[in-house]
């Protein structure tokens, strides 16, 4: 199998809501050029920029039906279906299949802390559902659970297990992770403070939830890497992480602020949903400021 496709920077897609809280098709189309028209080479859609724990599975399917309207055909599409309950990613993975998305993803269950062997029926179950290839989504700071080594090995012997998005901090485990699995699977740098270190380490691409708010430096940063300019990209990473941090220091939520950006482009996608936190009013000069930011290292590398 080709997994050339799943190279490159992929952005988590945000949920996209009206002024009212609810899902928007206007508001995910636009959502969908925008990120088209700064030529990345996917989509990470229903994860965790796109607040899939707070929405119905029915939203969930809504989102998923109209990102595949704008954007089937024109880039990388991965519909990420973790959900409480086995039968609810199931139901999940079905949906994006019917609608031609190119993988599914899945964080491990969350809640109950369960054994390895429970982890591994619920990804195997979601795996055997569909025709689809398969990423594992390892993110143990929010669902408390750790992929080993071992558990990998073990999920890679299916063949539609083409990956994993790995979200820990340590690049260890991308170095460890891409070890295993070696040519025949793809490994998602996910911590955006990390990206070129990531790389470095043997990631074969990226999945953010910054990247949307700042896909030209992203861009910039994995051609950087792929011309062998580690310096510059390093330099770029210390200008990205300077953005993040900003991003961070909000009192509002995070998703918020970046929503509040898009909106200054031209691009509004509402803004989050509770228990989030939106935007105060005392975050409106740090966003500014991280929007100069941002315009600036967009000058300094983007040439």
């Amino acid at each position: 199998m080709d997994l050339t496709k799943f190279h490159g920077i992929i952005p988590a897609f945000y949920a996209c809501y009206d002024d009212e809280g609810n899902i928007s098709e206007a508001r995910t189309k636009v959502l969908c050029e925008y990120l088209h028209d700064k030529k990345v080479q996917g989509v990470y859609v229903g994860g965790s920029s796109g607040e899939c724990i707070y929405q119905s599975i029915e939203e969930r399917k809504d989102v998923l039906t109209y990102v595949a309207k704008y954007l089937k055909g024109k880039m990388t599409l991965i519909a990420h279906v973790g959900a409480p309950s086995t039968r609810d990613s199931i139901a999940l993975a079905k949906h994006a299949e019917e609608l031609g998305y190119d993988a599914l993803s899945a964080i491990p269950p969350i809640y109950f802390k369960l054994p390895d062997r429970a982890v591994y029926r619920y990804w195997s179950e979601i795996v055997d559902s569909t025709e689809l290839s398969f990423i594992i989504y390892n993110i143990p700071q929010t669902t408390g659970y750790t992929l080993s080594p071992v558990l990998f090995e073990k999920m890679i012997q299916n063949k539609k297990v083409i990956g994993v998005k790995n979200s820990s901090m340590p690049t260890l485990d991308i170095e460890r992770f891409k070890r295993v699995g070696g040519k025949d699977v793809v490994v998602f740098n996910g911590p955006d403070e990390q990206f070129v270190a990531g790389r470095m380490m043997g990631a074969d691409a990226g999945i953010g939830g910054t990247y949307g708010a700042m896909p030209e430096l992203y861009l910039q940063a994995n051609e950087l890497l792929r011309e062998g300019k580690f310096q510059e990209a390093t330099a770029l990473q210390s200008e990205i992480n300077d953005i993040i941090i900003a991003l961070c220091s909000l009192k509002g939520s995070m998703y918020a602020g970046i929503k509040e950006i898009l909106k200054r482009r031209g691009a509004n996608i509402g803004s989050v949903r509770g228990p989030l936190e939106g935007i105060y009013e005392e975050d409106i000069p740090l966003i500014e400021d991280t929007m100069n930011k941002i315009d600036q290292a967009i000058a300094a590398y983007c040439k």
